[in-house]
């Protein structure tokens, strides 16, 4: 019985390595002929990087950047193997890297994320994944572009920095100077969200205020976005304001405007990087598992993503997670779900016990597997 081990970081107290190796050992109490393999996962926010590296065989690299409000900084991304690199725009121009007080949407810039963007191209990347999220920025990416060497320039032909509060004088783009290396380098960004570019759902009301954006900000800075969007159409040849546009700050209508990125759901990216469809041909029951199996879980979470992922190859799936909030619904193609709580506890027992509890939950899940293997329920046998 071949099992695959794909679950996600309970965050806080386990990771994706803490979660394999609990199940692994339980596989082995209840089923020692079992060979199990883990995958690490991640659905595209912070960590998806570094998940990605371990699962493909590739490495971290550190390099010189700046972070959203220009200061030198040291950010981490991915290399895989064939050419790829995998960046969190976050490591660049995240909003944790910033005191609650420092927070100013008008004055981040995505530059950071252009210069790692460099620094791959610079390593031999033809093939670029970009996760969005958890960004500080409200700039539509202008501010990575300028670094990858498009113009942004005023009515006056003067060159604008491509922070937020530039995007109202944006009067033309010049692509004179942007890398030639662009045009060879295919970008998928990692989007879970739907907003668009503008308006009362778009990039600016819904996600500036967390940014650090007050009223008359959020007005500004929407004048700025729909400016922008005019002069994006104007020089693309089409309009950007599409669901996804509005990610990270608009940062998607940028990739798409710019560098003709596709956009595509976290986990989904992730399981095509690992080849996941490739594993499941030769696998006969897969364990996935997060935190916390909620209403959210079915909008790009791991559980969600693998789940139908194993339907369509029609191998079986179950899931290992903290908790279940209550009226939840599993995902289709999810067998069974395991909690690691058996019944009423405190989220600081939880918490202080997280090993504990989820070592029994795998041992609650084999066991189970083994009874119905005994009685001819699941395959023993694997499927190639």
């Amino acid at each position: 019985m071949r099992i695959v081990l794909a679950s996600d970081s309970l965050k806080g107290t386990l990771s994706t390595d803490d979660t394999a190796e609990l199940l692994a050992a339980a596989a082995a109490r209840h089923l020692p002929d079992a060979t199990c393999e883990a995958v690490p996962m991640a659905d595209g926010g912070e960590g998806t990087a570094e998940v990605l590296a371990r699962a493909c065989g590739g490495t971290m690299r550190s390099a010189p950047a700046h972070d959203a409000l220009g200061r030198p900084c040291t950010a981490r991304y991915a290399l895989l193997p064939q050419g790829e690199a995998v960046i969190e725009m976050a490591a660049a121009a995240g909003l944790p890297q910033l005191a609650p007080e420092e927070r100013d949407p008008e004055r981040a810039s995505t530059f950071g994320v252009g210069e790692l963007v460099l620094d791959a191209l610079d390593h031999g990347a033809t093939s670029l994944t970009l996760a969005l999220g958890g960004s500080a920025t409200n700039d539509g990416g202008a501010g990575c572009m300028r670094a990858l060497g498009f113009g942004l320039l005023d009515a006056e032909g003067r060159e604008l920095a491509g922070r937020g509060c530039d995007l109202a004088r944006l009067a033309r783009i010049d692509a004179t100077h942007a890398d030639p290396r662009l045009a060879h380098l295919s970008v998928t960004v990692m989007c879970d969200v739907d907003a668009p570019l503008l308006g009362p759902g778009g990039a600016t009301m819904v996600y500036g205020p967390q940014k650090g954006a007050d009223a008359a900000a959020l007005e500004r800075l929407e004048a700025g976005m729909a400016n922008y969007a005019r002069v994006l159409e104007a020089t693309f040849g089409r309009g950007f304001d599409v669901p996804g546009a509005g990610a990270a700050g608009g940062m998607g209508a940028g990739c798409l405007a710019f560098l003709g990125a596709r956009q595509q759901s976290g986990i989904v990216r992730v399981l095509e990087l690992v080849h996941f469809d490739e594993l499941l041909a030769r696998t006969d029951l897969v364990v996935t598992g997060e935190g916390r199996l909620d209403a959210q879980t079915a909008h790009g979470k791991v559980v969600a993503g693998v789940a139908a992922a194993c339907a369509r190859a029609h191998v079986p799936c179950v899931a290992v997670v903290g908790s279940i909030a209550p009226g939840a619904h599993p995902p289709a193609g999810l067998a069974a779900t395991f909690p690691t709580a058996s019944g009423p506890i405190t989220l600081d027992y939880a918490l202080a016990h997280a090993r504990e509890l989820y070592a029994e939950a795998a041992d609650r899940l084999f066991s189970t597997i083994a009874l119905g293997r005994s009685l001819g329920g699941v395959r023993a046998t694997p499927n190639c």
